[in-house]
């Protein structure tokens, strides 16, 4: 077998592999002398068909799976030989004129095909005791506990029916049906529907227009659907509600104790303290540790530059890029409305792809000598969060995993990663610094890189893209309304 290196040009290579026609044929007489005793060839008894007759027979199959196997294991095998490691799948070209094909298969002609690739850049890992990280910590107090129990404690809140007017906070049981232009529309009727005033569940205008309504009120209220209503049929359209009441309850005081706790499915207020304090404490945890990540990332950005695989940047630009239109879609928004064109954006979120490649080159080789493994059961237990997200979904899931090259490594990946800056924290100077919610919760732009700085939707998208995990999930949030409507089902 012969390498040729027709191509050696910043990180690309291009390898000609040529393997003579006598070798190939040596290679499946190998083969048909192995198969000689198995095969049943009517005319002739078992081990006893000549080798030149099996070959007219089976010698082009066999020929072909060589040639399969060839294309697939040798360039691995060159590879590792030549101490490179492909950034992507080697291109494997062969040639497609059918004559030198069945040459080929025949063992008239060389075997010749040409392997291209770009190669991972060496890595020479450079001190990191300079780096110095900010650690941002949140003393939670017992009355940011309380507030979450109370909020929490909204779903099991009590009401007890009432004589007088409805105010907000009180919760009206109704019925209604809801009309376009005088003709009902589908889910804008329902029965027995409980809506708590002032929650804000329905439409813009619906709840205000029941303030002070009387069990056994019957009203018509008149009220526009949003511009953005999610039915299109709706949006916009100005739409009637025929509305009886039937019971005004009014909201009974909430308090944190045992009894609330039972209702909550807990034995004890304390337990319940208990929990709600650690779900806050993990809440802010996750942001602190964003931004700690963040630091380090920006840094170790500083410190490395090189040239990045082409391919892995085109790759990642692409992910960034569908998301950056799926926001944008989403929002009801152009580039020119976040101040931008689509060429620049392009070009910024392209700087953003190099450096999430080139820090995910850093990450793996930092990793790699400081011997960080993912075990298994590491890997078990993300597959089952991945489960756990997508109840009822379960076998497709797993025959995902099962069936598809590389989804086990978009696993392994991002759990490798934490644990490298697990590493790292442990080689770098971390300050504590104790801040108060807002500022732990305020955006920080520094954060979003600096290539993203006039990129569309930066402050979500640019995020995203860079930190590696999403902020969404970090910062503690408020409870979310109930989706609004006017009539649920429709709202929905």
């Amino acid at each position: 077998m012969q390498v040729i290196e027709t191509l050696a040009q910043g990180l690309k290579r291009e390898l000609k592999v040529v393997i003579p026609a006598k070798d190939m044929e040596a290679r499946m007489n190998e083969r048909l002398a192995e198969v000689k005793d198995r095969v049943r060839i009517n005319g002739f008894r078992p081990g006893k068909v000549p080798v030149a007759h099996l070959k007219k027979v089976y010698g082009k199959s066999i020929m072909a799976d060589l040639v399969n196997e060839i294309v697939r294991d040798k360039p691995t095998e060159i590879l590792s030989g030549r101490g490179e490691k492909s950034a992507t799948q080697p291109e494997i070209a062969m040639t497609e004129d059918e004559t030198e094909a069945n040459k080929i298969l025949n063992a008239e002609a060389d075997l010749e095909f040409t392997v291209a690739y770009e190669i991972i850049p060496a890595i020479e890992l450079k001190d990191v005791s300079g780096i110095k990280v900010t650690r941002e910590v949140v003393e939670i107090a017992d009355e940011e506990v309380n507030e979450q129990i109370l909020r929490i404690a909204e779903s099991a809140r009590s009401y007890e029916s009432k004589k007088g007017k409805a105010a907000n906070g009180d919760r009206v049981t109704i019925d209604y049906l809801g009309k376009v232009d005088g003709v009902a529309f589908d889910g804008g009727k329902d029965e027995d529907a409980e809506l708590v005033l002032g929650s804000n569940r329905f439409i813009p205008g619906f709840e205000e227009q029941l303030v002070g309504v009387k069990a056994g009120d019957e009203k018509t209220i008149t009220v526009t659907f949003p511009a953005d209503y999610p039915a299109a049929n709706l949006a916009g359209k100005e739409a009637t509600f025929d509305i009886t009441v039937k019971d005004v309850a009014a909201a009974q005081d909430i308090e944190i104790n045992d009894e609330l706790a039972t209702k909550l499915g807990l034995e004890s207020a304390d337990k319940l303290k208990e929990i709600v304090r650690g779900q806050i404490e993990s809440q802010y945890g996750n942001l602190t540790r964003q931004k700690v990540k963040r630091q380090i990332l920006d840094q170790l950005d500083e410190l490395y530059k090189f040239e990045t695989p082409e391919r892995l940047v085109e790759a990642e630009f692409e992910n960034i890029w569908r998301q950056i239109n799926t926001d944008l879609q989403q929002a009801g928004k152009t580039f020119a409305d976040e101040e931008t064109t689509e060429e620049e954006a392009r070009a910024e979120y392209r700087k953003l792809a190099e450096r999430r490649v080139r820090l995910g080159l850093v990450l793996s080789e930092i990793g790699e000598k400081a011997g960080v493994q993912v075990s298994d059961d590491e890997l078990q237990r993300s597959l089952f969060e991945q489960l756990r997200q997508f109840p009822g979904q379960e076998k497709q899931i797993l025959d995902y995993f099962k069936n598809t090259p590389g989804a086990a490594a978009s696993l392994r990946a991002p759990l490798f990663e934490e644990k490298v800056v697990d590493h790292l924290l442990g080689e770098i100077s971390v300050t504590d610094k104790t801040v108060s919610k807002e500022e732990l919760t305020a955006d920080d732009e520094e954060g979003e890189g600096k290539a993203a700085k006039k990129a569309p939707a930066k402050k979500k998208a640019a995020a995203k893209a860079e930190a590696a995990e999403g902020e969404e999930a970090a910062a503690p949030k408020k409870k979310a309304p109930a989706k609004k409507k006017a009539a649920e089902d429709s709202a929905e």
